[in-house]
């Protein structure tokens, strides 16, 4: 089926007459009229009624139409996304990150991208990183923002951004807010607050590791909510160094020992391919340098 005609066909049913689709694609009527011709003669089906001003879509027509416009709008995006591949100034840019990334990692990159080049529509889709493996691999994401070991990542690239500390969060008046350094066993008579009472389950879960159950006082999912519950004195909570550049101000966080909280690795992915698209090469800079200054903010922070 040709596209040409297709294109004509859509044209003139939009407008419901063969005039204005001659005008508005700079064609002559007599062109138009061929072209649609030729696509009735090729699907074995008149696709107009002729009426007084102009034409109307029959059954067929209508069936045609809602095919024609997805092969068309298909091409198009097809024709976007080559453009995308020869340069940064247009197209889209489609993103994956988990919570916490999002935090100030991945959005200090997208805003750095924007600024740069304010033409490509940018997309961030919130998931956990088996998820993003998925849509990557599917051709559903150009880039994601990935934790920890991974796993299989056949015919992924990853580029490893920064070690992502863990940090405990105090209230200002905790006993232990002159402190540096902490060791977990030290907080095992706190009162804790976590995303589940299976402790299996959260971030302090390592608090088993260390030989202790913490005992969570209270649940809340949303790190707004942790932050208010620490600020108040109401308990205490790890937080991923992710995070803690976007903590509010009445709250310290304090380094656990090494030997105790393992630093999680935070990788960029993409396809593996050559070459890649210039765009998703920009913002990969981006994003090593967002992780950069992170980890100087973090520094900053862990040493007050």
């Amino acid at each position: 089926m040709d596209i040409v005609r297709l294109s004509v066909f859509r044209e003139v049913a939009v407008l419901g007459s063969f005039t204005a689709a001659a005008r508005s694609l700079r064609y002559t009527q007599s062109a138009v009229s061929r072209q649609i011709a030729a696509l009735e003669e090729d699907v074995a089906a008149v696709l107009f009624d002729r009426v007084p001003r102009g034409v109307r879509l029959t059954d067929e027509g209508r069936c045609l139409l809602g095919h024609a416009d997805a092969v068309l709008d298909r091409l198009d995006a097809a024709r976007r996304d080559l453009t995308a591949l020869r340069e940064v100034d247009t197209g889209r840019l489609r993103i994956g990150a988990f919570a916490t990334a999002e935090a100030v990692l991945v959005p200090r990159a997208m805003a750095a991208f924007q600024a740069a080049h304010p033409r490509v529509e940018l997309s961030l889709s919130d998931g956990l990183t088996a998820a993003h493996i998925g849509r990557l691999r599917a051709g559903e994401l150009d880039v994601a923002v990935l934790a920890g070991s991974p796993g299989s990542v056949e015919g992924l690239a990853l580029h490893h951004l920064l070690d992502d500390p863990l940090l405990v969060a105090l209230p200002t008046d905790h006993r232990f807010a002159g402190r540096r350094t902490l060791r977990l066993t030290e907080l095992a008579g706190e009162s804790w607050i976590a995303g589940s009472t299976t402790v299996e389950d959260t971030l302090i879960g390592m608090c088993l590791r260390s030989g202790f159950r913490p005992s969570v006082r209270y649940v809340v999912q949303e790190w707004t909510a942790k932050q208010g519950l620490v600020a108040a004195g109401l308990g205490i909570t790890l937080v991923p160094g992710l995070a803690a550049t976007a903590l509010r101000p009445d709250i310290l966080v304090k380094r656990l020992h090494a030997d105790e909280a393992s630093p999680r690795a935070i990788y960029a992915a993409v396809v593996d391919r050559r070459p890649r698209p210039p765009a998703v090469q920009r913002f990969l800079d981006y994003l090593t340098e967002s992780a950069a200054l992170l980890l100087h903010e973090l520094s900053q922070i862990m040493s007050r």
